[in-house]
């Protein structure tokens, strides 16, 4: 599936104007039809970063696995990002989903403009943001953009100037050019590198028979998590086992999708995203990448989702970078997780 990355991170970083119109509705809404089962926690809905594809194989085991069912829920519907949708968090604020997957570049401006929201926890450790480069002239530490011409497109101006301020470089030391998320550009020499997403650019060049390289701009002075869930403080604070039952059964499905990139994609073509003409073997291939953003040794010490102090901080200081001045108590809520693993700490990864 060819995403265009330019349209994927405007959809990703805009939606936010008037949101604080739909906040007082949020404690009458954000349940979505939760509450009026006579047996277990009704029926609530997760909306998607984007359009349906492995990014979210987590949610579709889960979801056929029979998981959510047994945590309590109905249903778990999954509404696709991306398109003509409303932001996550304006989603929250109207209470056309109960809980989504976004980003903090994303839900910092909302908190900032008086959304009360919360990152309870992040599927993607490191944010799959990415210098995308060849081999043959490749990209592999920030320093070496030095006097490269690099495709930017607009709507990720915010997080590439973050990038340069990250490391001290001069923006008038690199050569941005205009980019419309066309990897040609890349091929052919217009470009030495362009800015895309690891999971998937990287993948459809080597498809191609080209020889990729790539530096995330995780490691590169700019950490930043990714696919956080986000909830309404009303949610944690009045549904805080409903959360926790939601959450659990996530775990369950992300710990199948770590273990299974084939069945991942499987899920991801022929079932939930079966109507955007996917690839089953690009999509096995971006499964594979994914989980190198997912689980790390410290995901693997304290489980799924979770977040360290440290990461945490982190997270703060590249938000800064970016102009957006935030603190960690405001956006981040580990607290769930943590009774969660303490409660049953099996759930970890083995």
């Amino acid at each position: 599936m060819a995403i265009s990355l330019d349209r994927r991170a405007f959809l990703r970083t805009t939606g936010l104007a008037g949101l604080a119109l739909g906040l007082a509705a949020c404690g009458e809404t954000t349940a979505a039809g939760g509450g009026g089962e006579a047996s277990g926690l009704g029926s609530v809905k997760l909306q998607l970063s984007w359009k349906k594809n492995v990014e979210f194989a987590g949610e579709y085991f889960a979801d056929s696995k029979g998981y959510f069912k047994a945590a309590g829920f109905s249903q778990v519907e999954l509404l696709s990002g991306g398109g003509s949708g409303t932001s996550v968090e304006s989603g929250l604020a109207t209470g056309r989903c109960w809980a989504g997957l976004s980003a903090p570049t994303i839900t910092a401006p909302a908190v900032l403009q008086g959304a009360q929201l919360k990152i309870v926890g992040a599927t993607f450790q490191k944010n799959p943001f990415a210098i995308v480069s060849l081999n043959k002239n490749p990209i592999k530490e920030a320093k070496d953009l030095a006097g490269k011409k690099i495709g930017v497109q607009d709507s990720n101006e915010l997080v590439w100037n973050a990038l340069l301020k990250a490391n001290n470089l001069d923006p008038s030391s690199v050569t941005r050019v205009p980019f419309q998320s066309d990897p040609s550009m890349l091929t052919s020499g217009q470009l030495d590198g362009y800015v895309g997403y690891v999971t998937s650019g990287p993948v459809r060049l080597r498809m191609q028979g080209h020889d990729p390289a790539y530096l995330l701009f995780a490691d590169a002075g700019l950490p930043l998590v990714a696919e956080t869930f986000t909830v309404t403080q009303e949610t944690i604070d009045k549904e805080r086992d409903k959360l926790k039952a939601f959450l659990t059964a996530e775990i369950k499905g992300w710990r199948d999708a770590v273990a299974d990139p084939a069945k991942s994609a499987e899920l991801a073509t022929t079932v939930y995203g079966k109507d955007q003409n996917l690839d089953v073997k690009e999509q096995t291939e971006e499964a594979k990448m994914q989980n190198e953003l997912v689980v790390t040794p410290d995901v693997k010490a304290n489980g799924l989702f979770t977040i360290t102090p440290e990461l945490i901080e982190q997270n703060i200081a590249s938000l800064a970078k970016a102009g957006l001045n935030i603190k960690a108590e405001q956006l981040f809520d580990l607290t769930i997780l943590d009774e969660i693993y303490k409660a049953d700490p099996s759930l970890k990864l083995s």
